[in-house]
């Protein structure tokens, strides 16, 4: 399997970022998305999204139920809902596979079909072309981006959340299985911007603190002006450097706009910072990519 060509590994090192078009066959894709659907129609809704709160304890007890959800994820295949999906007892006021915003965050890991994908010989021919010597997969999500859905991504870079030492050891790979579009909320990205470090950091807040996690830094103002879309077809990959800045716009259209993402770390000679949200368990070492 062919890696990335010299030109397109200098243009990933000068923008932070890459789209790679035909990455993934149709039926690949499709193999992704009927299995995602099999996945949705068993899954068991959380808890905390089914119960009726009415006082403000209780209130407090679904917002810690709620980040303890997300905060213990990391190692499983769990479901986070767009907003208003539920009525007050925990009923779907829309179809179940209408209201699910993503599902994280080791499909890697316990599925074979997102398995097969993620340490397919196409990605690791791709990570070996790039130079990664020992990648681990850490993390994985499936964005479902649903029609006129009200969700938009703010700007960011992945090393907020998932940061090592030194910097520029984290890998983004965002596989598009349907048409992504500047109406349904393609990816936009500043030319660029991986080169200046990480202006924001989310941590695991000390154990025993009420919130859960924090925020070190803030995001700086961007300039709308520099953000560069790159619409990419049904089957294309997006290449996204840690550090690089990104958003996506909301999907004002009624199309879906649905993607398979996962990250991957070079361990060799990094540090994977002990205070990101994300943290390997005994159940689940971050898995090595290269079979």
């Amino acid at each position: 399997m062919a890696g990335l060509n010299p030109s397109q590994l200098q243009k990933f090192r000068e923008d932070g970022f890459l789209v790679l078009e035909g990455f993934l066959s149709v039926d690949e894709c499709v193999a992704m998305q009927q299995r995602i659907g099999e996945i949705v129609a068993e899954m068991d809704v959380p808890l905390h999204c089914r119960t009726e709160f009415s006082t403000q304890e209780e209130e407090q007890i679904r917002a810690q139920g709620s980040r303890d959800y997300f905060l213990s994820s990391g190692d499983k295949i769990r479901f986070f809902f767009e907003k208003g999906v539920f009525d007050k007892k925990g009923n779907f006021l829309v179809p179940p596979e209408k209201s699910v915003n993503k599902i994280g965050h080791a499909l890697h890991a316990h599925d074979p079909v997102f398995r097969s994908i993620t340490h397919s010989p196409k990605v690791q021919a791709l990570a070996r072309s790039l130079g990664l010597q020992m990648p681990v997969v850490i993390q994985s999500m499936y964005i479902f981006k649903p029609p006129h859905g009200p969700a938009a991504v703010t700007p960011h870079q992945d090393a907020t959340f998932l940061y090592t030492e030194p910097l520029g050891r984290v890998l983004g790979i965002w596989l598009a299985l349907e048409d992504a579009t500047l109406e349904n909320g393609c990816l936009w990205f500043i030319p660029g911007s991986h080169t200046s470090g990480v202006s924001r950091r989310m941590v695991r807040a000390p154990a025993g603190s009420a919130s859960g996690i924090s925020f070190l830094g803030s995001e700086p103002d961007r300039d709308n002006s520099l953000f560069v879309p790159t619409p990419v077809r049904r089957g294309g990959l997006v290449l996204i450097h840690g550090e690089v800045v990104h958003k996506s716009e909301q999907n004002l259209s009624a199309r879906s706009r649905q993607a398979y993402t996962f990250h991957l770390m070079d361990t060799s000679g990094t540090v994977w910072s002990p205070e990101n949200w994300l943290q390997p368990t005994a159940e689940l070492p971050f898995p090595p990519l290269y079979t």
